[in-house]
């Protein structure tokens, strides 16, 4: 593995079907993965960040980006590591020095979507919850460190053609395509589901696989304001990522 790096990174915005394709790598079985660990302590860490943070909000002793990061290298350690995180919680980490630990990857998925599905569970939600700058940002700076842009995976290619996009994923980041990871039987998800007890996971947990759907579209002028005004911020840096993105012939 080029230069020793064990930890394999799928960079996600939320609600961008980043939940189904951890779940795939899990399936898999060769890897171990780990699900945002990052944002868990961005959002109940000893300190958390997120910016709508309450006094009575969850907070968790010695949860923090040291020891979450300290329990990520110790399992690479051992063997090969998967994790799916949104690059705003990295702040606190943001540096070469933690970038060259990773294999990085990226997935993307259009905002209006993403928005809509968003505001359906937080309609306060905050602009830097939505992650789209920063997944740019990372983005544009590993493509700049290195001269070639990371591997990026849209989510509505995904749905449509999900061994065709896995297997182009696999290829880039240089691992074998198990394409039996596929397919799962329905159930819980309590790996995944740190979050108030994984509300935001119900497809996930009624789900047999990846299986191929119709691309669909969404009219971002029938959203409420609130979107709209998210939907005009974050889509610049989408279609920047878009142009990027692994297409299957």
């Amino acid at each position: 593995m080029t230069g020793g790096r064990r930890i394999f990174a799928l960079w996600a915005v939320p609600r961008s079907t980043s939940t189904a394709f951890e779940w795939m790598m899990r399936v898999r079985g060769d890897m171990t993965c780990f699900h945002e660990p990052f944002g868990e302590v961005w959002y109940q860490g000893e300190s958390p960040d997120w910016p709508r943070l309450q006094p009575d909000s969850l907070r968790t002793p010695g949860l923090t980006y040291q020891s979450a990061w300290a329990t990520l290298r110790s399992a690479a350690a051992d063997g090969p590591v998967f994790i799916k995180d949104f690059p705003h919680y990295l702040d606190a980490l943001w540096g070469d020095d933690f970038f060259d630990h990773f294999i990085h990857s990226f997935i993307i998925r259009d905002p209006a979507k993403t928005l809509t599905s968003m505001y359906k569970h937080w309609p306060d939600f905050h602009i830097k919850e939505t992650g789209f700058a920063e997944q740019r940002a990372l983005f544009d700076h590993l493509a700049a460190r290195t001269g070639t842009p990371p591997p990026v995976i849209d989510s509505d290619d995904l749905l449509e053609d999900p061994p065709g996009v896995v297997e182009a994923w696999c290829r880039a980041m240089g691992i074998k395509f198990i394409e039996e990871a596929l397919r799962w039987e329905a159930g819980a998800r309590d790996e995944v589901s740190w979050w108030d007890g994984g509300s935001f996971h119900e497809n996930l947990r009624n789900s047999k696989g990846l299986e191929p759907q119709p691309r669909t579209y969404i009219d971002i002028t029938v959203a409420p304001p609130r979107v709209q005004e998210a939907y005009e911020i974050t889509r610049p840096h989408y279609d920047h990522l878009f142009a990027h993105r692994l297409q299957v012939p």
